[in-house]
């Protein structure tokens, strides 16, 4: 079974406001105040943390480890060579086809994975990134509502309500809109053009000193400006970004300022994209015929990242033997890729030898017991194993050093369930409902454990009444937005 397939469903609560994670804070912004107030950093951090939790609770949100390590890692690079960065940014998948990326309060970026679909290369994704993470920097959201001096009815709350359902839904997000407060709030979820036209500046900056194309900018937004000429509707980019013809030519001038350099093609962008493909575009049978047109097409140059999408499929398929033919040259040539080891597993799972994912994993493990990909993977082949002591070994340390990992709560909460450790599997999922913001969810859960709490355990019983009562806390403290 790929590693993807065992994901859990995250759709546990309706799209109403949800607090900030309760296992960091139980203390609340105030998000009913005007959105006229000045807006400190702390507040936007706490804000950008209700709007994640939101996102997660109600959105396609992709919790994969491979993904998710070579989008931080793009990021992560162009945050490095941005100024005013005032806090830690997080990057995370959306699973839509749409082209679209978004930004907002706290340094948090999602981007849908039709945008890197649609990207030729790896300069363009990191072009929309550089200007996504531009917005935020010179936190043009946080301007905008204290630029908004005449709109004293907007709040902060049904603000986050109107942005979370247009970036992530639109059609859904437009009928809010229409049906409240209509020029107000929809005023502040489309970019103004001087902010575009900064993010463009500031974006293409930070997008050279990564070592980027600076004309990748330029060229993906003809490309995406090629695509809406002939619709009737635009895209969901287009929403929130503003693109008018001499924005285009702005940038494509502003990109010939830069002193020209040899780019090379970046290999984990093509996995990255095939991956994809694979898993989140197409049925297995569909995205299989997608690669062998490609390959015939000579698409990518390298053919690697194409026979690791035929990998991908063939595995999905349960065509063990074929899937090897392309596999193995892949492992041969770079054993150490995370892309490939992500893929062993699944290969070695869904043939029913977990003990052999876990002999080719130990290694690796011992060299970065802290990488997410390896770590997690690991866990799933020794759950997989029915090595539930080494699982849980695994998982109870990896959440300690990232507490807010969502993947993996979710594969201690398999462990625990898996074993029928019935107290620690209720208190595990309490604390997955309580991340995405299900705090009278997470009470129950709180209160399952305690029924399976032996007598002699009273330290046990203590911590779990204590937990029992912050999550009724904070529930009461969401029912007062």
């Amino acid at each position: 079974m790929p590693f993807k397939r065992i994901l859990l469903s995250c759709a546990l609560v309706s799209t109403t406001f949800m607090p900030v994670k309760a296992q960091n804070t139980f203390e609340l912004p105030d998000l009913g105040t005007s959105a006229l107030q000045v807006l400190p950093i702390e507040k936007e951090r706490a804000i950008g943390d209700v709007m994640m939790m939101q996102i997660r609770g109600s959105s396609p949100v992709i919790d994969d480890p491979v993904l998710d390590e070579y989008l931080t890692t793009l990021g992560n690079k162009l945050v490095s060579h941005a100024d005013d960065v005032r806090f830690p940014f997080s990057f995370f998948w959306i699973n839509n086809k749409d082209i679209n990326a978004f930004a907002f309060y706290g340094g948090h970026v999602g981007v849908h994975t039709g945008l890197i679909a649609q990207a030729d290369n790896e300069s363009q994704l990191a072009s929309v990134l550089g200007h996504e993470i531009a917005h935020v920097t010179q936190r043009h959201l946080a301007r905008r509502l204290q630029q908004q001096k005449d709109n004293s009815g907007v709040t902060i709350a049904g603000l986050i309500a109107g942005i979370l359902a247009t970036v992530v839904a639109p059609d859904a997000g437009m009928a809010i809109i229409s049906g409240t407060q209509t020029q107000s709030a929809l005023s502040q979820l489309s970019h103004s053009r001087g902010a575009e036209q900064e993010a463009d500046r500031i974006g293409m900056r930070t997008l050279y000193e990564a070592g980027f194309d600076p004309h990748a900018s330029g060229e993906f937004l003809t490309k995406l400006a090629a695509q809406i000429r002939y619709r009737q509707k635009p895209p969901v980019f287009i929403l929130t970004h503003p693109l008018p013809q001499s924005r285009i030519s702005d940038v494509r001038l502003r990109a010939q300022q830069y002193e020209k350099r040899q780019y090379g093609q970046s290999l984990e962008f093509y996995l990255a994209k095939s991956r994809i493909l694979a898993r989140y575009g197409y049925d297995s049978q569909q995205a299989q015929e997608q690669f062998n047109k490609l390959l015939r097409e000579n698409a990518y140059g390298d053919k690697s990242a194409l026979h690791y999408g035929l990998a991908l499929t063939l595995i999905d398929q349960k065509k063990f033997d074929q899937a090897w033919q392309y596999l193995a040259p892949l492992l041969e040539r770079a054993p150490s890729n995370l892309f490939y080891l992500d893929t062993l597993t699944d290969y070695y799972v869904g043939k029913g030898e977990p003990d052999k994912a876990l002999e080719h994993l130990r290694p690796f493990h011992q060299l970065r017991p802290n990488n997410q990909v390896i770590t997690l993977n690991y866990a799933h082949a020794a759950i997989e194993a029915e090595d539930y002591a080494l699982a849980t070994e695994l998982l109870r340390s990896f959440t300690l050093e990232k507490p807010d990992h969502f993947l993996a709560k979710q594969l201690l909460t398999t462990t625990y369930r898996r074993q029928d450790d019935k107290a620690a599997y209720h208190e595990a999922n309490a604390d997955l409902l309580a991340q995405v913001g299900a705090y009278m969810k997470a009470a129950d859960e709180v209160q399952k454990a305690l029924n399976h709490i032996e007598p002699n355990e009273a330290i046990k019983h203590k911590r779990l009444k204590a937990l029992l009562g912050q999550y009724r806390q904070m529930q009461k403290e969401l029912a007062r937005l």
